[in-house]
């Protein structure tokens, strides 16, 4: 099958230090990132974003590449063509409250900052006009916060792993690494966004890659043909490396950030000829 889509992570995957397009995670000056997509868009590709990012940060970026889908804040919506449908269940936005204000309102972000809140803080300044999850950074068992959610009646909500982060607080500086969170519906997932553009467009398992940097991320494997999770992910946190073996379409590329997402798009090109 002909390559259709590159369904593709920018924070730690597509971009590099600082969140740049032309640096690497070292700080290098690379075009590698720009490649990819230009090797896409030369093949008739089409590149859908899947980040946590909120939706004017992922719409931004979705047009500077050209595109006119992508699924956002861990795949709580997903947007095509000017249509925007949101992924996550009972919990939609009203006139009066946005999903994110629904969540504030019940108390659930109230509650996992009081219990760990000695190593959980707001993603200050990303956590700002967010449409439907609640974004945390910090360095806490996402199971136990869940637990800790389903035990005071959240328990339509979790909080998700999104991948480890440079940013630190001087209040979370004693810990060497810091990962961002994020709160939302249950039924949200990078997942269920992947596979909601893939029924959307028509395409078939076998026509779609996705490259990532996290555990969410390579949860979109077994929706996709492959999923390539990025050299950086692993060098950074050795334990995404012991997830791979349990999907068998999923690899680690040689290349970090940038260059990682070229080698998979390249070589999936390269494969299909």
């Amino acid at each position: 099958m002909a390559l259709r889509c590159v369904y593709v992570d920018l924070d730690g995957t597509l971009l590099g230090y600082g969140a740049s397009l032309f640096h690497d995670g070292e700080r290098r000056v690379t075009t590698d990132g720009v490649r990819a997509i230009e090797a896409c868009l030369r093949a008739d590709v089409e590149v859908c974003i899947f980040s946590g990012r909120r939706e004017a940060q992922v719409h931004e970026a979705a047009r500077l590449f050209g595109q006119s889908s992508y699924v956002f804040e861990v795949g709580c919506g997903v947007h095509v063509d000017g249509e925007t449908e949101w992924m996550t269940g009972g919990l939609v936005p009203t006139e009066t409250q946005t999903i994110y204000e629904q969540i504030e309102a019940a108390g659930a972000p109230a509650l996992l900052l009081e219990k760990f809140g000695d190593r959980l803080e707001y993603h200050d300044p990303w956590h700002l006009a967010r449409d439907a999850s609640h974004l945390f950074r910090g360095w806490i068992d996402t199971a136990e916060a869940d637990a800790a959610l389903a035990q005071a009646g959240h328990d339509e909500l979790r909080l998700v792993d999104n991948g480890r982060i440079h940013r630190k607080s001087e209040r979370l500086s004693r810990f060497e690494h810091l990962h961002a969170y994020h709160l939302i519906p249950k039924v949200a997932s990078k997942a269920g966004g992947v596979s909601r553009h893939m029924q959307i467009r028509g395409y078939a398992p076998g026509e779609v890659i996705a490259c990532g940097d996290s555990a969410e991320d390579l949860e979109v494997a077994p929706a996709v043909g492959h999923f390539f999770l990025m050299r950086n992910a692993v060098e950074r946190n050795p334990e995404l490396e012991l997830l791979v073996p349990e999907y068998d379409n999923a690899s680690v590329t040689e290349g970090a950030n940038g260059a990682g997402v070229y080698e998979a798009v390249v070589s999936r090109l390269m494969e299909r000829r």
